[in-house]
């Protein structure tokens, strides 16, 4: 094991797999010389070549393009989106090519492309530059979404991606991108798509987060056990399409309560599809309402005071979780 940064768990993955596959190469704006414009990329046209490693127009539609198509010509590229925002420019590309290329061609085609993304939630980074649009992703057929919370997971998830025979879309935390944490040594220590992880352990509630609240979730949890006597369970989901759903009925039969936590704003989310499932499938282990702890309904603010507040915070987990207990028939 190795304690490294978020970023360098990042780099350290692309480097292993441009070296494993020689079909694997790196699109996106500044990925050659520049290293990428937060770094994840450093040295790795240096070491791969210009061919393998390559500077892109500043197009998100034409980056992605060029994805789809090398992608279905037989590499495995690696695109890089620079900012989560600008996914929305790569969306015809993305939604209606890449996610549907394998139903439409009867598997004819598949499309092994990953796509690189970064959230900037938490960075003082501005409306168009911090919003959490993982739910538009997840809820295309085709498209597989996973989000790691930790280093570790940072880098196994982004090598299944590469890995994978279909187009998986891997976001990260610029808000974690110098968080330290232990990294398996092992290239072939993959984290699979499509499974979540219990990161604590816990009897009396199930929370539920990813991303860059899985920090925030694990602290809330803590202080949680310290300072009240509540022994929540944590459920990093890693993976938002597909979701663990074992893993979370199982959590929710033990505990009976549930409160998800995301930056993302509550309609239509990743969050409200967690507590759907808790009210449809889960419902009979259900002991309280379950609750939902997401941004409010509206555009990221700049100033740093506005956007602590607008983003939820441990303290507010903490809360959250103590009037959910509170709500809990005797």
């Amino acid at each position: 094991m190795s304690r490294v940064k978020y970023w360098q768990a990042v780099n350290s993955a692309l480097r292993e797999e441009l070296a494993r596959d020689q079909r694997v190469h790196l699109f996106g704006e500044d990925v050659g010389a520049p290293g990428g414009p937060f770094g994840a990329t450093r040295n790795l046209q240096a070491e791969f070549g210009e061919w393998r490693v390559r500077d892109t127009p500043i197009s998100e539609g034409v980056i992605t393009g060029l994805a789809v198509g090398s992608a279905m010509a037989g590499l495995r590229p690696v695109a890089e989106i620079m900012y989560f925002d600008f996914m929305t420019l790569a969306m015809d590309q993305l939604v209606n090519q890449a996610a549907k290329m394998r139903y439409m061609s009867a598997g004819g085609f598949s499309v092994p492309l990953t796509i690189r993304t970064l959230c900037g939630a938490g960075r003082g980074s501005g409306p168009q530059h911090s919003q959490s649009l993982e739910a538009w992703l997840a809820s295309v057929p085709g498209l597989k979404v996973v989000w790691g919370g930790t280093p570790a997971d940072a880098k196994g998830l982004l090598k299944s991606a590469i890995r994978d025979d279909d187009p998986v879309v891997v976001i990260e935390s610029v808000s974690q991108w110098t968080q330290r944490g232990e990294v398996p040594d092992d290239p072939e220590a993959l984290v699979p798509i499509g499974a979540g992880l219990v990161r604590r352990s816990g009897q009396d509630l199930t929370l539920v987060c990813w991303g860059g609240t899985v920090a925030r979730a694990v602290a809330a949890a803590e202080t949680l056990a310290d300072e009240h006597g509540v022994d929540a369970e944590v459920l990093d989901l890693r993976t938002l399409s597909p979701l663990d759903r074992p893993l979370i009925l199982g959590s929710l039969n033990k505990t009976g309560r549930l409160v998800v936590v995301q930056d993302a704003t509550g309609p239509c989310s990743i969050g409200s599809e967690v507590v759907r499932l808790a009210a449809t499938e889960g419902f009979g282990s259900l002991r309280a309402p379950a609750v939902l702890l997401s941004a409010p309904f509206a555009p990221v603010p700049f100033p740093p005071g506005l956007e602590r507040e607008y983003y939820p915070q441990a303290d507010d987990l903490v809360a959250a979780v103590l009037a959910a207990l509170e709500r809990t028939p005797a």
